[in-house]
C-alpha cells in the first residue's frame, strides 16, 4: 500500500450506503485513510433519510454529491468495496475488492435508514483496524 491506504466505497447510485460508509470512515479514521465514493448510476442527489441519520450521529453530509464511477478513481484506491453494483464495477488486479451486503436506504425513511448506518459503522471500524491502526502513521 502506498504511504496512506485509500478506500472507494462503490454502490449503484452514490447517494446513501456508500456515502455514509465514506462519511464514517472520514469521521473515524481522520486523515489516516484516504476516501472516496462514487456510483454506477449516480442519482440526482443524496438520500435524504441518509443526510438526516448521519445528523444524528453528528456527521454531516449535507454537501455531498453523488458522483460517477470513473475507472481512474479505481485505480487509485488500494481497497474498494462495493455494495450492491455488482457487475458494473470495474475489477483491477491488485486491488483489495470487499463486497458488502447492505441493504439499499433508497425510498426508506429515517427509521429504516438508522440500523443501515450503523451496520456500516461497525464495518467501518472493522476496516479501519486493518488497513489503519491507530498509532500508525505510514
Amino acid at each position: 500500500m502506498s504511504e496512506k491506504p485509500s478506500v472507494l466505497f462503490v454502490c449503484v447510485h452514490n447517494a446513501g450506503r456508500s456515502q455514509m460508509a465514506a462519511a464514517w470512515l472520514t469521521h473515524l479514521a481522520g486523515d489516516r485513510v484516504e476516501v472516496r465514493s462514487a456510483g454506477s448510476t449516480p442519482a440526482d442527489q443524496v438520500n435524504p433519510a441518509a443526510v438526516e441519520a448521519m445528523k444524528e450521529v453528528g456527521i454531516d453530509i449535507t454537501a455531498e454529491t453523488p458522483k460517477v464511477l470513473t475507472v481512474d478513481a479505481v485505480q487509485a484506491s488500494d481497497v474498494v468495496i462495493t455494495m450492491g453494483c455488482g457487475d458494473t464495477c470495474p475489477v483491477f488486479p491488485g486491488k483489495q475488492y470487499l463486497d458488502w451486503q447492505l441493504e439499499d436506504p433508497a425510498g426508506k425513511g429515517v427509521e429504516s435508514v438508522r440500523p443501515i448506518r450503523d451496520e456500516i459503522k461497525t464495518r467501518i471500524e472493522g476496516l479501519i483496524s486493518e488497513i489503519a491502526p491507530a498509532g500508525t502513521n505510514k
